[in-house]
């Protein structure tokens, strides 16, 4: 900058810094707009001393200054002060860019870095400049910019988990499957793969992430540590039900408790399973689950699905085959859920018809489960409580399910074997659908279900914690 208002200070080295220099330098200094001793700058303005207004008169002929900024700044001058306009910004015209002189192949071959932002000014001048003169350039630039667009996407990487449905859907539109799945065996199908698609980037800490699994018994909340590995040698275990129903090889066969017959239900054949592994369940144990899954589905789709009226053997009850395949699909459903969370991973629920089959099963499972609450003493008493005659309507809890996977089911209350009727309605129950899976999966206790509630009090518990009771590790 000049010396127009400018005060600077030197202290008394700096003085004498100067005084051997020549005459002909302090001339060009006086030339260029630097008062001497008392002398007027270009500006108009008494410099406090010479040599550019240091403050010191200088000693000789006005010898140079070495270059090092001032030590103590003095006030500065403003031309406020006498009337003067204030001067425009300084260096505005230095901050437009100057287009370079550049010949086309090297403007081409810019343009991809103009695409992404990644010229200098005066480039992305030249370049601008260029376009307007060039088509073939301008074309090639509008181009770039939409692919850059496209590398900048806002939405989220994970797929849709309904996109492979879609796409299934899509296909079987216009080509029929040579050998299709049974209706009853597809939400099975859904809910295998897209747990599998969620186990298939796990890494070795993901595997040994620590899981709680919790269900209901006799009306008290029971829970299990494991790991993500152990959750699928846990489903490994229990589809193997279904693969002893349909004559398929036991995955648990050299387990020793399961080949003598003393692990036949779902939590024995884990615990089982999981005592005699050599070593805790690693990523190892997705290959057998994932081919077995694949095996149960393709065995009953080359049956033409006349196997679901099979039963499968749990141990203490059997289902139909289309009921157990139902059951493995809600388990799968529910334990992904847990995996989901134990790594911090989002996951909905299944789709909205594979869903309502779910809570279909359940709540045609409830009056038996009920039936099992009285044998051991935990429902309550009641007025007008009886056995009816199998096939005729009794005591009815009408039981609501909201969303689009819902519907209305009438519960019968007092006999399995009796009809639920809406003349003999005694209560009615509101839930949520995905509420009311996760309460039959013991992830929500009875008390803490959102439920709408009217009538009966004591059977709308006992229905409740009935639904809780079908829970199972």
């Amino acid at each position: 900058m000049s010396g127009a208002g400018r005060f600077e200070a030197r202290d008394e080295h700096d003085e004498h810094a100067g005084q051997g220099q020549g005459q002909e330098h302090g001339e060009e200094k006086r030339r260029e707009g630097y008062g001497g001793a008392g002398g007027r700058s270009d500006t108009g303005h008494r410099d406090a001393g010479g040599d550019g207004g240091s403050g010191h008169e200088p000693h000789g002929a006005g010898g140079s200054e070495p270059d090092r900024p001032a030590r103590i700044p003095t006030p500065r001058a403003s031309v406020e002060d006498d009337g003067r306009p204030l001067p425009g910004p300084a260096g505005v015209d230095d901050l437009v860019p100057v287009p370079l002189d550049l010949p086309h192949d090297v403007l081409k071959s810019l343009l991809g870095a103009w695409a992404l932002a990644a010229c200098s000014a005066a480039e992305t001048a030249a370049v601008e400049e260029h376009l307007g003169s060039c088509g073939s350039c301008a074309d090639e630039a509008r181009r770039l910019r939409e692919a850059v667009g496209l590398l900048h996407q806002p939405e989220s990487l994970d797929l849709d988990p309904a996109l492979r449905s879609r796409v299934l859907e899509s296909c079987l539109e216009r080509r029929p499957p040579r050998i299709p799945v049974p209706g009853w065996a597809v939400p099975y199908d859904a809910e295998t793969a897209r747990l599998d698609a969620l186990l298939q980037d796990f890494g070795r800490a993901e595997w040994h992430a620590p899981v709680r699994l919790r269900w209901f018994e006799s009306d008290t909340a029971r829970s299990r540590r494991t790991t993500v590995a152990g959750v699928i040698a846990h489903l490994l275990s229990v589809d193997g039900l279904i693969a002893v129903g349909l004559g398929l090889p036991d995955p648990l066969a050299e387990v020793g408790e399961v080949a003598e017959g003393r692990a036949v239900g779902p939590q024995e054949r884990t615990e089982a399973f999981w005592r005699t592994s050599r070593f805790p369940p690693s990523r190892s144990v997705r290959g057998p689950w994932r081919e077995q899954s694949h095996s149960l589905v393709r065995t009953v789709s080359f049956t033409g699905g006349h196997s679901g009226g099979l039963t499968v053997s749990y141990g203490d009850f059997e289902l139909p085959l289309h009921d157990a395949m139902l059951d493995r699909a809600f388990a799968c459903w529910v334990h992904a859920e847990d995996i989901a969370e134990a790594v911090d991973y989002p996951y909905g629920p299944p789709a909205p018809r594979h869903l309502h089959t779910m809570i279909d099963l359940a709540a045609r499972m409830l009056p038996a489960a009920l039936a099992e609450r009285r044998q051991a003493g935990l429902a309550s008493p009641g007025r007008g409580r009886h056995l009816n005659v199998a096939g005729e309507p009794g005591r009815s809890l009408r039981l609501e399910i909201e969303g689009h996977a819902g519907g209305e089911w009438l519960i019968p209350l007092d006999s399995p074997a009796a009809v639920g009727s809406a003349e003999h309605e005694v209560a009615h129950v509101a839930l949520d659908g995905v509420e009311f899976c996760r309460l039959a999966a013991g992830r929500i206790s009875p008390e803490d279900a959102a439920a709408g509630q009217l009538g009966d009090r004591e059977a709308i518990r006992d229905v409740l914690f009935a639904t809780a009771g079908l829970s199972r590790m």
